[in-house]
């Protein structure tokens, strides 16, 4: 019988793999994959916007279900057609941890990858508001949303960005797992929408969201774009991502592993 899943230590070593392969990626490519990952989280969270601005106004419990149902098309075209999208890029560690990447190659995909993700990010807020996509109930949402995201207190912003990330890069081990591309859809998806419908922070998403309430009529500046939101949000998103859910894979499914192999070895 065909095998449809990896088990979890054969994630954690395609997660290592992968992790060898995009830090040996060229800079240029991390750029244009970073651009298009922002392109592509956009285009789920300005689905997501179109949705709830028709049902703002009738129930906001069916505004938000109806709305994350949409936004994981973002990580879905990340993962099916290929980009570099920096929250699931925090993975990464995981082959520091295995001593198969350097820290410097680690924080230099991070950055082109960031810096790409925000470049597209803004392409797709550009080309959005001159196509004239946005009617007055869907103007008045983003507003809404941006100044929302921006009136949190950093501990608030910091402590939902843990939580968003620890799914989103779960999302990603789920869609290693799945060997065909109709479980790696579902692998992305239910995590991603249950984020978005909790109310988690992601930087990436929020690199679309607030930008697109600037333009639209929000008073707020881009230093206070980064530094009252999108830093401690990617501060969260490196915790939750980078740190708590790949140490301890690590441990249990990689270190565990190679222990007991040194120990069968010098029997």
């Amino acid at each position: 019988m065909e095998k449809r899943y990896l088990t979890p230590k054969e994630v954690a070593q395609a997660t290592i793999k992968s992790g060898v392969a995009k830090a040996n990626l060229k800079s240029s490519h991390m750029l244009i994959l970073g651009a298009f990952a922002g392109i592509f989280i956009g285009f789920g969270a300005y689905g997501d916007i179109v949705i709830m601005q028709t049902l703002k106004n009738i129930d906001v419990g069916l505004m938000k279900f109806f709305g994350a149902l949409v936004f994981p098309v973002g990580l879905i075209l990340v993962v099916m057609a290929g980009a570099e999208l920096f929250t699931g890029n925090n993975l990464m560690t995981l082959a520091v941890m295995d001593k198969k990447i350097t820290l410097k190659q680690l924080l230099k995909n991070w950055v082109i990858v960031y810096i790409g993700n925000f470049i597209g990010s803004l392409l797709l807020v550009f080309v959005l508001l001159k196509a004239n996509l946005f009617s007055e109930s869907a103007t008045n949402l983003s507003i809404n949303i941006a100044k929302a995201k921006m009136s949190l207190p950093f501990e608030v912003l910091f402590l939902r960005a843990i939580l968003c990330n620890i799914i989103v890069v779960l999302a990603v081990w789920m869609a290693t797992a799945a060997q065909d591309i109709i479980s790696k859809i579902f692998a992305c998806w239910f995590p991603i929408m249950l984020f978005v419908l909790s109310g988690y922070e992601h930087s990436i998403a929020n690199m679309f969201f607030i930008p697109m309430g600037k333009v639209l009529g929000l008073s707020t500046s881009w230093t206070h774009i980064f530094t009252i939101n999108l830093i401690p949000v990617t501060l969260g998103n490196i915790v939750g991502g980078a740190l708590i859910v790949p140490i301890a894979y690590y441990i249990c499914y990689v270190k565990n592993n190679k222990e007991k192999s040194k120990t069968f070895s010098a029997n």
